[in-house]
């Protein structure tokens, strides 16, 4: 019964974003959106919750790839030099290989029941505690992004000669990005790689260690979404660096062979989606387990909102989308995974259960923000609609359950609550110019 409701969903949609695309009806949409009065409520409700910093209730600590995403948000309610100073904190915990944490806490808050080992100390950062899921490979990126959101949004270039350590932030963005280039990097293909998980996630498929660490069981693979981000960080850092700096290598070059190289080696032309994963010694899947076959739906959208996909392509991931997402009664296109990894391969997260097929509109607004990007306008406010419709009725939530529409994980959520901010405004500037 749930896949037919989906399905007819599904029909409902496609009609609609017909109706919507027709040429003639920009000004109609225009004016739809400037007087849909639930846009203007859902900002307003976000810019409360962006007084604070931290992920969310469910999480104390201010996580750089939380806050590359309400970033925004935060510079309307809060001074600039406040948002500029705890951009710069990230670097007082800045490891000598050029690392960067996910995120921080007041070390009295930190919860050490578990791994205490996992907390990392700095003496730049007295009474303060950090932490890194090592599997992931986006939290250098994510800083570099959100330092260009922070210039473009203040205009001011005093960040990047700020030192922290006697080391201009400038400066310490490139050791990031040279971590990458020696520690997470397959010379192989011209990629950055991480350990295997869920598109975006940070969990491990395996079950005998901490899921977020790397250990003597991961299996390293490559996937489009740290690519993508990275990617980003590139053009942002090539964009925003002082006219007088001198560079450690040509980072232009590695921008435009990392592009080369996402193309050639993760998308597939003739299915029109990103692989999954490209192993470098081996998956952690059994052999008759087709992985191709899933769509990702959070590194589609970063690959996007990176430049990677031409009109045509980007058509037809949202219709492969949509189609993933007819298919259970509470999806939209921000569930991460279609269908999800079946429990015997994935024994560390069942399917439907977080970052494998739930659904988050902090990955699925970034992809209405690229639909927005590419004048797919009228997709993007008709596949909006849910996102809008589930916040207004439960507030800014981590993630929900696709097949029973609940609410999940940490309430008061900031990454959704920023990205939905920054689509409803992209959404808004788009009607005023097209009234």
């Amino acid at each position: 019964m749930k896949k037919i409701t989906g399905l007819i969903c599904f029909t409902l949609l496609l009609a609609t974003v017909q109706l919507n695309a027709q040429p003639t009806s920009n000004k109609t949409l225009a004016s739809k959106i400037l007087q849909d009065a639930r846009l203007d409520t859902i900002q307003q409700r976000a810019l409360r919750l962006l007084t604070g910093f931290a992920a969310g209730t469910s999480y104390g600590e201010v996580w750089i790839r939380d806050f590359n995403t309400f970033i925004n948000g935060s510079l309307q309610v809060h001074p600039k030099e406040k948002v500029k100073d705890l951009l710069l904190f990230f670097f007082r915990f800045q490891g000598k290989d050029g690392s960067i944490v996910d995120g921080f806490i007041p070390d009295a808050k930190a919860d050490k029941s578990y791994m205490p080992d996992r907390f990392i100390y700095s003496p730049l950062a007295t009474g303060m505690a950090a932490h890194k899921n090592t599997v992931e490979t986006d939290q250098e990126s994510s800083l570099i992004q959100a330092i260009g959101k922070y210039i473009r949004k203040t205009n001011d270039r005093s960040i990047l000669s700020d030192t922290v350590g006697g080391i201009s932030a400038v400066r310490r963005m490139e050791m990031s990005m040279e971590f990458l280039m020696k520690e997470r990097w397959s010379a192989t293909h011209g990629l950055v790689t991480g350990a295997t998980t869920v598109d975006w996630g940070d969990v491990q498929p395996d079950t005998t260690a901490i899921g977020v660490e790397l250990n003597s069981e991961t299996k390293w693979a490559i996937d489009v979404y740290d690519n993508a981000m990275f990617y980003m960080a590139l053009q942002d850092f090539i964009a925003m660096q002082p006219a007088d700096y001198k560079p450690s290598r040509d980072w232009k070059k590695v921008a435009a062979q990392l592009k080369d190289n996402i193309r050639k080696h993760l998308w597939q032309a003739k299915e029109q989606k990103y692989l999954p994963h490209v192993y470098l010694k081996g998956s952690p899947f059994s052999a008759d387990f087709n992985e191709a076959a899933l769509i990702y739906s959070g590194g589609s959208a970063c690959a996007i909102l990176a430049g990677l996909n031409s009109k045509a392509e980007i058509k037809e991931i949202n219709r492969q989308l949509l189609g993933a997402a007819a298919h259970e009664p509470h999806a939209t296109i921000g569930i991460t995974v279609y269908p999800p990894y079946p429990a015997k391969e994935f024994p560390n997260m069942k399917p439907y259960i977080y970052q494998n097929a739930g659904d988050w509109t902090w990955f699925g607004g970034r992809f209405i923000q690229a639909l927005i990007q590419y004048d797919f306008v009228p997709e993007a406010y008709a596949e909006l609609d849910p996102m809008i419709e589930r916040a207004m009725k439960h507030g800014f939530n981590e993630w929900y359950d696709v097949q029973t529409g609940a609410s999940k994980g940490s309430g008061e959520f900031r990454g959704e609550a920023g990205v939905l901010f920054d689509v409803i405004g992209q959404l808004k500037e788009w009607a005023r110019n097209n009234q």
